[in-house]
């Protein structure tokens, strides 16, 4: 008779002890251990899950290896085709994580109405029938193809899969499917990593596309062991805030495409709608007579987006100033603030600094350094930035402006939204004449600082 045993799981690295730790030996987390009930298979049963499984063949050579020429299928959603790097592979597996209601369960239902011809089985765990008919029905999908199956018990699920043999499976949720030989709950560490395991090799041996949602813990990360993102071929993250009716697509992990592109959305009554110019989006409000705001530049993979950079800049009303700062990493703002008083002579120990993104987006690159150094001076001295201009840089501790990449892209998406005048670094090594837009090089933040600010 098989018997049960308790064990204490890692959620972040995986590991297991059979005693609870406060410190994970393996990756140095704390509180990161969570009980879990095991079921130990006899051994009548781990033999025939042996026998069960597909014959592995022999070890071939390299040249001996025939290629899989399999064809993306698109979407049909082109933002989310650029992130995946051109549609879905067949046979690969996706992992869609985002924070609770940002709009997964709606993108993966789109998908469904923007393919009439690809057969789609849905399975929630989450919803029931009338509810997922319903969403259906005010995004205006309507598809023979698509079939709901709600359903948490991964062997049905993965039954009624090879019976009806789909393009595309969609798991909602990952947290929500559960394998009976398992006694412990669903979402939990062992459910997790068996459910993953067995989905990853049902979409392998029958070249079947599965895309899984999974959930956010209170960190930010996808809920469940690490192990779960390495197992995947892709891990795609929908951020934003839900304030705002905009939507950002990373790819975090992706094994057939770029990691590096994103894609835009804008959350509306009838869905998720595909930005295809987000600068245009990020800059309707852009005040261009108010001290304190900037334009900079981030490259998202090889998508150059303009957004407004805001520094409000005042005197502190307690002891200690405040440092506030939205969509930018706020010890990044601390390092350009001393470098702003300490090299180029613009103190700003004594007042409070608060800095936004407009938009609601998140500046991930070090490209904006000197954008945001020039509204934070703006700010301070009440002087506004010279109208029409856009500040471009990476800034050293030394103060010294830094060649960034991509500056061609950037500069010819600014001469498309209207700019005449770009501030770069010197060192950028940029020969080309774009007409309309006049090119000031700095090698200082004091000489962007004298050219920016009247």
């Amino acid at each position: 008779m098989a018997r049960a045993k308790t064990v204490f799981t890692c959620n972040s690295c995986g590991y297991e002890t059979p005693k609870w730790l406060g410190s994970c030996p393996s990756c140095q987390s704390w509180n990161t251990f969570e009980e879990s009930l095991i079921q130990k298979e006899s051994s009548q049963t781990h033999k025939a899950k042996l026998n069960s499984l597909s014959p592995v063949d022999k070890p071939l050579k390299l040249n001996e290896i025939q290629l899989d020429h399999s064809h993306r299928f698109n979407t049909n959603i082109p933002e989310l085709d650029r992130v995946l790097g051109g549609g879905f592979m067949p046979g690969s597996f996706v992992l869609l994580g985002g924070d609770p209601g940002i709009g997964k369960s709606t993108l993966t239902l789109q998908i469904a109405g923007k393919n009439k011809n690809l057969s789609i089985l849905y399975c929630s765990g989450e919803e029931s029938a009338a509810q997922i008919a319903q969403r259906a029905k005010r995004l205006a999908i309507n598809s023979d193809k698509l079939l709901v199956y709600t359903e948490t018990d991964i062997n049905l699920i993965l039954d009624k899969a090879t019976e009806i043999k789909p393009d595309l499976l969609i798991i909602d949720s990952i947290q929500t499917v559960f394998r009976t030989e398992l006694s412990s709950m669903p979402g939990s560490i062992a459910q997790l990593r068996e459910c993953s395991a067995l989905l990853m090799r049902y979409s392998k041996q029958f070249k079947v596309t599965t895309l899984a949602v999974g959930h956010m813990n209170k960190d930010g990360e996808i809920a469940g062991p690490r192990v779960l993102e390495h197992m995947v071929d892709c891990v795609l993250m929908f951020e934003g805030e839900k304030n705002h009716a905009f939507r950002l697509l990373r790819s975090q992990k992706n094994r057939f495409g770029s990691t590096h592109e994103i894609g835009v959305f804008e959350m509306s009554e009838s869905g998720l709608l595909d930005v295809l110019n987000p600068s245009q989006l990020f800059l309707p409000e852009y005040q261009r007579e108010i001290s304190g705001s900037a334009v900079v530049c981030s490259m998202e993979g090889s998508r150059p987006l303009l957004m407004e950079v805001q520094a409000l800049v005042t005197e502190s009303s307690f002891g200690t100033p405040q440092r506030m700062a939205s969509g930018f990493d706020q010890k990044r703002l601390a390092l350009l603030i001393a470098v702003l008083e300490k090299r180029a002579g613009y103190f700003i120990g004594t007042k409070d600094v608060f800095l936004n993104i407009a938009g609601g987006i998140k500046i991930q690159e070090t490209s904006s350094d000197l954008g945001i150094l020039c509204a934070l001076a703006s700010g301070l001295t009440d002087r506004v930035i010279t109208e029409k201009t856009i500040i471009l840089g990476e800034v050293g501790l030394g103060a010294e402006v830094r060649a960034i990449r991509g500056l061609e892209q950037r500069l010819q998406e600014a001469k498309k939204m209207g700019f005449t005048m770009a501030i770069v670094p010197k060192s950028n090594v940029f020969k080309m004449n774009i007409s309309g837009l006049v090119v000031k090089e700095v090698e200082t933040v004091s000489e962007a600082l004298e050219l920016v600010l009247y």
